[in-house]
């Protein structure tokens, strides 16, 4: 592979450990190096440099086991660490920025870290990172310090050297301290058990003199207010004439470019890492995997099956052979429409909002197209979705002994799958365009509401009650979901064909004479199909709009 210069790139690992819980190390780190690494790469050799980051952070032991997180038993926080920092050194970046680092972990595990950036540092990459609170052993580990108060810089240099630059400037720690707690006691104007330049000390004295009549609380408060600034304006005067115009001086000397800036095989190039249907299918089977354990729970199963088992000893072999028998299983088809209009709606308003971060953060990096990643969230989501409604129907449609058709069962199947896939539109617009879980769920509360009221069995809109609802209000129904599957499924249950109109089965198609059926002048469907079908295009086209309004870097 020809060796090439090195682009200028830079890393950034984020405070918060943004990661997918329930995939593993090996297809975390796979998954990134097969979207960010450029298309000049092969497969093959992306999955390579995968593998060479995991045995250079040490992840070779838990690689096969899941991220984990709040309620995902998983890796150590440390691993969890290594991995976000394995995300950024893929594309073997010049220069890697961390945001604490340490945050959260004990300090055998923060020395760790720690010891593994040095070793990063060392092998050519420049390494920035801001710590708060280091152990002493991790101090020894730096090796350039920058130490801001207030937004200005108090010290430049070498971190070995910083003790004995303060001491050179009046200041050293009257006790046995930890040099990075005495630098942070500083940086915050904490004055306590250190010795102070005489220039300040005498200052101080003579504000404190002032009082005639002995200090009050409030004069102690404005006079140490007075020394934090005085302490604050002598450092930052002494580090801009003894550190910052030496540290200027050796910026300005001409560096050598060497072999540690090479790397093989990253183009200087700007493009995607893959192209549009490459990033397509990873997003798609990333998504398989880590979302099947929520989807396909235990829990998710149980609910479905219980649901179905009841609805089926409810209305056990029910029949249509008379008007009341007609009206109740009528009323077990309603109930199947709003289920599977609620149940998808609630469970798709947490897509986005959930992975607001990741998403954004893989977005900044330009990882993916925010188009390839929707349209692979939806076809994911989709195939995970519509396991638990073949099991449901099946376990429905033949313990309440519906129509024994195989026609009449697979078009009923389609239009539960119809009624999912729209329902799942609304929960992602809303989810999107809001969100926030809270609000979220608030408003899919009031709409599917208002959906099933509106769905055609609680107030029958037909023609002859059309006069009892208000006209400004009776337009909803056509918005409602619920309302078309409702219509449909009656539709495919109880179709009066040709062979009813010329005398067929009576039994068969007794509900063709039912006043019921007949004041609903249900039509061929049609109508109701192609209402899903621009529901399930609008709805999703909102959300797609909601999630550019969010502004992430790259274009789509």
């Amino acid at each position: 592979m020809a060796v090439a210069l090195a682009p200028v790139r830079i890393g950034f690992v984020l405070q918060e450990d943004v990661v997918f819980p329930h995939l593993t190390v090996k297809e975390t780190l796979t998954y990134a190096a097969l979207l960010r690494l450029p298309q000049t790469l092969t497969k093959q050799q992306k999955e390579e440099r995968a593998m060479n980051v995991i045995s250079e952070l040490g992840l070779e032991r838990c690689q096969d086991t899941v991220i984990g997180g709040e309620y995902v038993r998983g890796v150590s926080g440390g691993e969890r660490k290594r991995v976000c920092i394995g995300n950024e050194i893929l594309l073997n970046p010049s220069l890697l920025f961390l945001d604490e680092p340490t945050s959260g972990l004990d300090s055998t595990t923060a020395l760790r870290i720690v010891q593994m950036l040095r070793d990063i540092a060392y092998a050519g990459r420049t390494v920035v990172t801001t710590i708060h609170q280091p152990s002493s052993r991790l101090f020894d580990r730096f090796d350039k310090l920058i130490l801001l108060g207030r937004g200005n810089c108090l010290y430049f240099g070498k971190a070995s050297e910083a003790m004995l630059y303060f001491s050179s400037i009046g200041y050293s720690p009257l006790i046995a301290m930890n040099p990075a707690e005495f630098l942070i006691d500083l940086a915050t104007g904490n004055g306590n058990d250190k010795s102070r330049p005489s220039a300040l000390a005498d200052k101080a004295s003579s504000f404190e003199s002032n009082s005639s009549q002995g200090p009050s609380p409030m004069d102690i408060h404005r006079v140490r207010k007075i020394e934090r600034r005085l302490q604050a304006f002598y450092l930052v005067k002494a580090c801009e004439t003894k550190v910052v115009r030496l540290e200027k001086r050796k910026q300005l000397e001409p560096v050598k470019i060497d072999d540690r800036w090479k790397t093989h095989g990253v183009a200087n190039s700007r493009e995607w890492g893959a192209s549009w249907w490459q990033q397509y299918r990873i997003l798609f089977w990333r998504g398989l995997k880590e979302r099947r354990h929520d989807h396909l729970s235990c829990i998710r199963v149980t609910q479905v099956m219980a649901t179905a088992i009841i609805i089926g000893l409810l209305w056990w072999h029910s029949e249509s052979s008379s008007p009341k028998k007609l009206e109740d299983q009528a009323g077990l088809l309603f109930f199947i429409s709003v289920f599977w209009g609620f149940f998808p709606v609630f469970t798709a308003i947490f897509t986005f909002p959930q992975e607001r971060e990741m998403l954004a953060k893989e977005r900044s990096v330009g990882m993916y197209r925010l188009s390839a990643y929707f349209v692979a969230r939806n076809t994911s989501d989709l195939s995970l979705d519509l396991a638990l409604p073949i099991l449901f129907v099946v376990i429905v449609y033949f313990m309440v002994g519906l129509r024994q058709d195989f026609a009449v069962f697979l078009r009923s199947m389609l239009t539960v799958f119809l009624s999912i896939t729209a329902s799942q539109g609304l929960g992602l617009a809303i989810g999107a365009a809001l969100m926030d879980v809270k609000k979220a769920t608030t408003l899919a509360s009031l709409v599917v509401m208002t959906f099933m009221l509106a769905g055609g069995f609680f107030v029958q809109l037909c023609s002859r009650l059309m006069q009892k609802v208000p006209s400004f209000i009776s337009w909803i129904r056509y918005l409602s979901f619920n309302y078309h599957t409702y219509r449909l499924l009656l539709k495919i249950q109880y179709s009066c064909g040709a062979s009813a109109a010329a005398g067929g089965d009576s039994a068969l198609h007794a509900p063709c004479k039912s006043a019921f059926i007949r004041g609903l002048r249900l039509g061929d469907g049609g109508t109701e199909v192609a209402a899903m079908v621009a529901m399930i295009v609008v709805y999703r086209l909102l959300a797609y709009l909601s999630l550019r309004r969010m502004k992430l870097r790259s274009a789509t």
